[in-house]
């Protein structure tokens, strides 16, 4: 069984990464009503701005913790399929 990984835009305006084995709408009907707890209870409403489909949990969660790490930037590059811009956006900043 695979799973997806997805982003979620907040209502104020931050990104939270997460990954679900479940549809992807119940999963945010899930962070919509607070029944996760956590980050997106303090800032509902939230929608779903990105998906991907994995055909194994594994790489999903890993697709996750990578995202997790990113920039602002490089997610929304990521958000938006500018997916050209994301080399440049993850150079070292001296």
């Amino acid at each position: 069984m695979g799973a997806y990984v997805y982003i979620l835009r907040c209502s104020d305006g931050s990104y939270y990464t997460g990954a679900t084995r479940t549809s992807l709408e119940r999963r945010v009907t899930e962070h919509n009503s607070g029944a996760l707890g956590g980050y997106t209870a303090r800032r509902r409403p939230v929608e779903l701005a990105f998906s991907e489909y994995f055909d194994r949990i594994a790489d999903a969660i890993t697709a996750e913790r990578q995202i997790k790490g990113w920039s602002r930037a490089k997610k929304q590059a990521l958000i938006h399929g500018d997916l050209g811009l994301l080399p440049g956006l993850s150079r070292r900043r001296v």
